[in-house]
């Protein structure tokens, strides 16, 4: 690979449609360096390896709005071609498709991009719940918000590993363990 394509690349590529993640064929046509017609044809040629929940094709509504929200894929208005919409499961599935060592250097990266989105959205949600949680106690002293602070800080610092548990008994010399 000659330029570097991190997880904020990928990341900027993935769109919600029909309440999924996904990405375009356009984009993932640009990440693995082949025209979009050639990713396509491939999938075309192993129709069998991608079913409805790994890829699907957008209406024209749907391309639309992305090219509404989206100023790269512009050039998609006035194609005749609907474009595709790959999930996660269609993207790693790509990997055995196109045989390139760049698809799957860059197969790998797509699928950490997905699966930060995913940790992200937990996250978010875990907070957002605590917030709300909070929000509906705090009252207007300072005790009260002190209580959400501590709250929000006990939410956002990792937990901590469990320590091995220590062995009890007798060990082969005849000590204590």
């Amino acid at each position: 690979m000659n330029e570097i394509v991190t997880l904020d690349n990928i990341s900027d590529k993935i769109f919600e449609i029909r309440n999924q993640k996904v990405m375009i064929d356009a984009d993932l046509a640009v990440l693995y360096a082949i025209p979009t017609k050639a990713l396509n044809q491939s999938v075309k040629r192993n129709t069998a390896r991608f079913p409805e929940d790994f890829m699907f094709q957008l209406t024209q509504i749907e391309r639309n709005e992305l090219v509404t929200k989206c100023d790269r894929l512009t050039k998609l208005k006035h194609s005749s071609v609907l474009p595709y919409a790959f999930t996660e499961n269609g993207v790693a599935m790509l990997s055995s498709v196109i045989n390139s060592e760049r698809a799957a250097l860059i197969n790998i990266q797509i699928i950490r991009a997905f699966v930060r989105l995913r940790r992200m959205l937990v996250e978010n949600d875990a907070l957002r719940y605590a917030v709300e949680g909070l929000e509906r106690r705090v009252g207007k002293n300072e005790r009260d918000i002190q209580i959400a602070i501590n709250a929000i800080q006990s939410i956002l610092t990792p937990p901590v590993p469990l320590k091995k548990k220590q062995r009890m008994g007798f060990g082969p010399s005849g000590d204590r363990q």
